[in-house]
């Protein structure tokens, strides 16, 4: 059974056809007609979660698992603002996102009916194509919405993926039901033909990167790609670039360089040119590390390529010459056929200055008193190779990013927006399409931000929830400038009290906690054995002051080159 709408089905037949199968429904009344056809079909996968807030979030962790779209489907009024955040996050992180809006008939908006907002143009600013079907179902409008609907599907998943918006007016009756096979309709497909760098480009390519001595490449947030891995380990290893990268580019080759805060504080007091690029190429994501932007904007490359499908201009270094419209992979394929073996100095000066920090680093946490960064390093010797780390927003991925990474996983954040909104939600979409096991770790404030991630039926067993409750926002006491006003206690540092302790039992998960080295070394031992067979969530409780004092003297350690 489908419903009568015929642009309901219409956009079943569609999603069926672009092999667009997954779907996250959020409860309603004026979405009847969605449901109701969707949840009628075998092919369709429904999923049901009420919040729509933390919907579009799990959404947004299922598309990446999955590396396809997934469409999110809401009812009319408050319930389709409530996606904007996740929205948002799918469009700097290139996750398409196919987002449906039930909506009242233009001729109600206005005009003191309820449920009824201006929803059209709504993610305008975060979606790559926004329409709104029309309300008729004449011949022309068919057709019309039939082309529309082919456009959104289209241009969600070329060159860079990334979110769109199909609002739908519908009109009542909204649970008429039709026995009937879903119609023939026209497929417009889209090619989406790679461009290709010719063979006149890579030649004047290869001259600049000829005739620079120090070439940095930046990887920023990436999904794991063992072919742009090698393919960049191979233009290092020739070229003796310098490869900076975090956690969450999913790069681990040993020559490439990580630990970027540690590095920038290291360099302070050092002669400064001897690492500032000729040449700097860039890919991929945002970088966390605030450092490797400042020392950027004030040691400018004399030439930033930036590559890009989508030819975006990201000038975040300021100083941005040349995009190419390029894979990276095969860009770096490419050119390093090219070149010439050049000198490795200035790669083996970063690499010395790397193994150097990391060395203070390990001797000052293998000291230090029970903290976030002592939690960290605990934490990170437990979580299971090949296994998957959500890391949440604020201080949990900046300390994250401080250690060691764990060797054969893959790391992600919803980092394109930085917010600490949806960053369970999103690590429980992913884990629910993963056969490895999960882990995600999160403050306290973000965790209870987003509790309702835990408020339905698909949270695995394969799931790890670690909350570091340092007692509320410790980002802002480790940042300068919050820590310093007289409002911070009460409105920037937010005190929390409260314990995750009740919410865990609430939602049934199995519940450790530890307040010093020794319970949290018992407790990960248990969290992480294959005894565990449920979803378990461990709160660690730590001392703000202390955290930012240790914090602090491990950067300051780092600035004068002692362990």
């Amino acid at each position: 059974m489908v419903s009568d709408k015929k642009h309901i089905q219409q956009l079943a037949a569609l999603l069926l056809k672009k092999g667009i199968t997954d779907i996250v429904i959020s409860p309603g009344s004026r979405n009847a007609p969605m449901i109701n056809t969707f949840a009628g079909i075998s092919e369709f996968k429904c999923r049901n979660i009420v919040d729509e807030r933390s919907a579009a979030y799990f959404a947004l962790g299922l598309a990446l698992a999955k590396q396809k779209p997934v469409a999110i489907v809401c009812t009319s009024g408050t319930a389709s603002l409530n996606y904007a955040p996740a929205v948002a996050e799918a469009f700097y992180q290139n996750i398409p996102l196919i987002v449906l809006t039930a909506d009242r008939p233009d001729y109600w908006i206005d005009q003191a009916e309820s449920q009824c907002i201006r929803q059209e143009g709504i993610y305008r600013n975060f979606v790559k194509k926004e329409v709104s079907l029309p309300l008729g179902e004449s011949e022309k409008e068919l057709w019309f919405a039939t082309r529309q609907i082919n456009e959104c599907l289209n241009l969600a998943v070329s060159g860079n993926p990334a979110p769109v918006h199909i609002n739908i007016p519908l009109e009542e009756p909204l649970h008429k039901l039709v026995q009937e096979d879903l119609p023939e309709v026209k497929v417009i497909e889209l090619t989406d033909i790679q461009y290709k760098i010719t063979e006149i480009e890579l030649v004047r390519l290869d001259e600049t990167i000829s005739q620079s001595k120090k070439i940095m490449i930046l990887a920023g947030q990436l999904n794991p790609n063992p072919a742009l891995e090698n393919s960049l380990a191979k233009f290092v290893k020739k070229t003796g670039a310098v490869a900076l990268h975090e956690h969450l580019s999913n790069l681990s080759y040993s020559q490439f360089c990580t630990n970027i805060d540690l590095m920038m504080a290291g360099i302070l007091d050092e002669n400064i040119e001897s690492y500032k690029p000729d040449l700097l190429i860039s890919f991929g994501g945002q970088f966390v590390s605030k450092a490797l932007k400042q020392f950027l904007r004030k040691n400018k490359p004399l030439q930033h390529w930036h590559l890009s499908l989508g030819s975006e201009h990201f000038d975040t270094y300021q100083s941005l010459t040349k995009v190419i419209k390029a894979d990276a992979a095969d860009f770096f394929d490419k050119v390093s056929e090219r070149v010439q073996p050049s000198d490795k100095t200035d790669l083996q000066n970063w690499k010395n200055k790397e193994t150097q920090v990391n060395l203070i680093r390990d001797k000052f946490v293998e000291s230090i008193e029970f903290s976030d960064l002592k939690v960290f390093e605990l934490i990170r010797q437990q979580i299971p190779e090949n296994s998957v780390v959500h890391l949440g927003n604020s201080s949990p991925v900046r300390y994250a990013l401080i250690h060691k990474r764990v060797e054969n996983t893959q790391y992600f954040s919803n980092r394109g927006t930085a917010g600490i909104d949806g960053c369970l939600s999103t690590a429980l979409g992913f884990a629910s399409e993963s056969d490895k096991l999960n882990t995600i770790i999160l403050g306290d404030l973000s965790f209870f931000y987003d509790s309702n991630a835990l408020w339905n039926k698909y949270v695995g067993s394969n799931l790890r929830i670690i909350v570091i409750h340092n007692g509320g926002g410790n980002i802002f006491s480790m940042i300068k400038g919050p820590a310093d006003s007289p409002a911070f206690t009460e409105h920037f540092f937010a005190g929390n009290t409260h314990k995750a302790e009740a919410l865990a039992k609430a939602f049934e998960l199995d519940y450790f906690s530890a307040k010093d080295e020794a319970e949290l070394v018992k407790a990960l031992d248990e969290f992480y054995s294959v005894a565990q067979q449920k979803v378990a969530l461990l709160e660690v409780f730590t001392d703000a002051e202390v955290n930012v004092k240790v914090f602090r003297e491990l950067f300051g350690k780092v600035k004068i080159g002692t362990m």
